[in-house]
């Protein structure tokens, strides 16, 4: 009898739990809303249904303009309730990474002001760059709908290379899209040299490509030309509908270890209940269902690209550059048929008549 009752308390206590994980967003969101004043809360809101919540893009501020409030010019206390929603939402890599891929920006402005002040970059080249406004204060906020009285809202912080989209509907919620890049991928100069937000999505796929041998390898690897970006950028398709590559069971057990480690460097920027729920996803479907596919070099500092794809989520990885300095990534996780919250949020609405 004991034991049934320890089993009921942990699948009530696991249960209670996962259903407080979107009363902790709402109240970190609330915290951060309550820092603001009126005329930036006005700013800073949309419609759940405003296309700003469901379209993105990762260019710079000088090419893309963005809804909501600017980082940079949030109070102090803002900033401060605003980290809070975002280390409730990540785990403490995913945390990390968005703060380093900002301070990235701040980098690479001042990279291109070396390689001016060294005659390396034309004047008007120069120009043009620095109307792109790379700056780490260059993020926007947006919230979408009302955490206090509404079971359905969202929000979105991007800039350059980040594009973050969380959307709540009852006691359910969702990260999809999620857009981390880095630019440079591996900083060379000033006293930020060696820096690499984004290292293990670099250094687990050329530990996958390199532990397959000559004909995994050629059937992993799809082309010689690699896509200057990922192929469900804003202005494609943000679904790829067919299977390429090698299938996980076609790899050994070693192998698929090491695809398991990659796929888990995705999923573990999420906070842990979030990050679980994939992974028992994924180990209910398995490993044999997963593909993965290879474009490009399998040397570092050249262009390469790579893309894990199953019925259930999508990743894709990117880096590229200039001449033969491949180091510029961009990376993308999905879950099929949710971005936006699609998914959950029609499920929600079936559930309850509005």
């Amino acid at each position: 009898m004991n034991k049934y009752l320890i089993i009921l308390v942990f699948i009530f206590s696991t249960s209670l739990t996962w259903s407080q994980s979107t009363d902790q967003l709402k109240k970190t969101a609330l915290s951060f809303l309550s820092t603001l004043d009126e005329g930036e809360k006005l700013v800073l809101n949309i419609k759940i249904e405003d296309s700003a919540r469901t379209n993105w893009t990762n260019l710079p501020l000088g090419l893309a303009a963005r809804s909501g409030l600017r980082y940079g010019d949030l109070s102090e206390q803002s900033k401060i309730a605003f980290h809070k929603i975002l280390s409730s939402v990540f785990s403490s890599q995913g945390y990390l990474k968005t703060f380093a891929i900002m301070q990235v920006d701040d980098i690479l402005h001042e990279l291109f002001e070396i390689q001016f002040q060294q005659g390396k970059v034309p004047e008007r080249t120069m120009e043009f760059i620095r109307k792109l406004n790379w700056d780490y204060g260059n993020y926007y906020v947006a919230i979408a709908g009302n955490p206090e009285t509404e079971a359905i809202w969202g929000l979105k912080f991007e800039g350059h290379h980040i594009s973050i989209n969380l959307t709540v509907a009852g006691d359910e919620f969702t990260m999809t899209p999620l857009f981390f890049g880095s630019d440079p991928a591996v900083v060379e100069e000033t006293q930020y040299a060696g820096l690499r937000p984004l290292s293990k999505e670099e250094d687990y796929g050329f530990w996958l490509i390199n532990a397959l041998d000559e004909s995994q390898k050629a059937k992993a690897t799809i082309s010689d030309k690699v896509p200057g970006d990922i192929i469900t950028s804003p202005d494609r398709p943000q679904w790829l509908e067919d299977f390429q590559g090698i299938k996980g069971s076609e790899l050994n057990d070693g192998q698929q270890k090491i695809l398991h480690y990659l796929i888990e460097e995705y999923i573990g920027n999420l906070d842990k209940e979030k990050a679980e729920e994939y992974l028992d996803k994924l180990h209910a479907r398995g490993m044999g269902e997963v593909y993965f596919a290879w474009i490009g070099s399998y040397e570092p500092m050249k262009a390469h690209y790579y893309v894990i794809h199953s019925p259930d989520f999508l990743i894709e990885y990117d880096n590229v550059g200039f001449l033969d300095n491949a180091n510029h990534i961009h990376t993308i996780w999905r879950e099929n048929g949710n971005d936006f919250g699609e998914d959950i949020l029609k499920k929600h609405r079936l559930e309850h008549k509005h």
